[in-house]
């Protein structure tokens, strides 16, 4: 059989069910391609279970309205959600002001990748999405590579998220004291890249003038061993607003929202 393109001759992923002549495939970055190529890929998953919404834009209230593995019931009124995903739209086009946000947290090295932003006119959700793994850890410490614990003896050396004033980790999060040489390991290790969506949901939030939500979408058997670092992260959140605004989701009920 022969592969499929995109518009632009673009090998298309082989396990998504529609949506193949979307322009998105031409503006999504290699490494999402090739993602997307996986069989088992999360990235599968968020386009085959969000697209078909993507026309008419997803409800929030039905969103809202569907079964939790955690958070609480926050009643909003309603507001049609267009998704993003990867920062793309269906069409290719960019989210407005995701740049901005990425190079505010980030800065000009590698950015932050979010899984499927959803903006309507009031609401602002930004979705990690997992299906084999949790939330990814800091490389930096794992590889021995952190500025702040391992390489802290050199003056020049600093993490940006304890040191950049528009990207510090503490400023949302109750982290602690700054790690330092000989420190086990500290919170911003373990919730590395929770902290980095975080960061830039509240940028984006601040930019676009949007209600700031941060929700997670896993597997049902996969919650049971995410769970403990998901609610270490949360209790973290400084803003007890954000923490009500915040949600666990199962793909299996993501599903449901076909029949609505």
């Amino acid at each position: 059989m022969a592969t499929r393109r995109s518009r632009a001759g673009r090998p298309l992923p082989g396990r998504i069910l529609a949506g193949e002549n979307e322009p998105i495939f031409d503006a999504l970055p290699e490494g999402v391609m090739a993602n997307l190529r996986r069989a088992g890929s999360e990235n599968v998953l968020v386009w085959n279970l969000i697209y078909p919404h993507s026309a008419a834009g997803l409800p929030l209230q039905g969103l809202l309205a569907l079964p939790r593995l955690w958070g609480s019931a926050v009643p909003r009124e309603e507001d049609r959600l267009v998704p993003y995903f990867w920062g793309f739209s269906v069409a290719g086009e960019r989210c407005p002001m995701l740049d901005d946000a990425l190079m505010d947290v980030d800065g000009p090295g590698p950015q932050t990748e979010i899984d499927l932003i959803l903006l309507g006119a009031r609401t602002l959700v930004v979705v990690e999405a997992k299906r084999s793994v949790g939330p990814g850890r800091c490389g930096r410490y794992l590889q021995g590579r952190c500025p702040e614990i391992h390489l802290r003896m050199a003056a020049e050396q600093s993490c940006r998220y304890w040191e950049d004033p528009t990207a510090r980790f503490n400023a949302e999060l109750s982290f602690g004291d700054r790690p330092t040489t000989g420190d086990p390991s500290p919170p911003c290790n373990r919730h590395y890249q929770l902290a980095r969506t975080l960061l830039v949901g509240r940028a984006l939030e601040k930019k676009l003038a949007r209600e700031f939500h941060l929700w997670l979408f896993v597997g049902r058997r996969q919650w049971r061993s995410i769970e403990r670092d998901w609610v270490d992260f949360t209790d973290r959140l400084r803003n007890d607003d954000l923490w009500r605004r915040s949600r666990v989701i199962a793909w299996e009920d993501i599903r449901s929202l076909h029949a609505t």
